[in-house]
Order: C-alpha cells, then structure tokens, then sequence
C-alpha cells in the first residue's frame, strides 16, 4: 500500500469498511453536490483530461451555451469543493486538477479487493415484449 493509500484510509475508510461519521459526512456532502450538476461534471472532466495538467477558462467557455459568468460560478463551486486549483495570470484564469480529492473519493467508494457484496433481489423482472412486435 502506497503512503498515499494509507494517508486515504486512515483519513476516510471506504463506505464498505465503515459508516461515515457525521464530519466526514458533512465535509464530502459539498463535494458530491459539485460533482451532481451536469456543467460542472464536465468542466472536470475537462480540466483533468487536458494535456499539460491546466486548462485556461477562455477554452472552456467556448464549450457550453451558457455565459463567462455562469461558467466562472460553476468553477468557484468546484474550487470550493477542493477539486480544482487555479491561479491568475494576467486576464486569464488557469486551472488543474487537485488529485488529492479525487483519489480521496475513488478510495471511499472503492470496494476491497476480495469483498463480495451480498446479492440484493431487486424484485420481479419487467415483464418480456411479445414476441414478433
């Protein structure tokens, strides 16, 4: 196990290993809330997939049908979330990826390796379209 992974288990144990304490709830509720809009979801997804680490907010705007401001308050919930970092230079704002969040919430929802999870009946199957329709 890398001191990373330790440092992730000691600070938040998977959801399988142990229930969530109330400040640990309480703290990932905000990030789980960012990730749960569409916009900003993919202004993530933008950001970490791009080449070079960093991303400028003027190659992202351009991507979505929405304004520079809207734009400018999904990346400050992202921020505040402590999912992104960004840096002014000039005009311009640049933002990355903070690794260490995202590593955090893989390991919490990462099952064990190993750990079976017991098999749930979801009920009765949806019932079969005739046949030759």
């Amino acid at each position: 196990m890398s001191k990373q992974e330790a440092a992730g288990a000691d600070c938040c144990p998977g959801l399988l290993a142990a229930p969530l304490s109330e400040e640990q709830a309480a703290e990932l509720a905000p990030v789980f809330k960012a990730l749960g809009d569409p916009v900003r979801l993919r202004l993530l997804s933008m950001i970490a997939s791009r080449a070079g680490g960093e991303v400028c907010v003027c190659d992202l705007t351009p991507a979505f049908d929405l304004s520079q401001p809207t734009i400018s308050h999904h990346l400050k919930v992202l921020r505040q979330a402590g999912l992104i970092g960004s840096q002014r230079r000039g005009t311009w704002v640049y933002y990355w990826l903070l690794p260490e969040m995202t590593d955090r919430l893989s390991g919490l929802l990462t099952r064990p390796a190993g750990r079976q999870l017991p098999v749930v009946d979801a009920g009765p199957a949806a019932p079969a379209a005739p046949a030759g329709r």
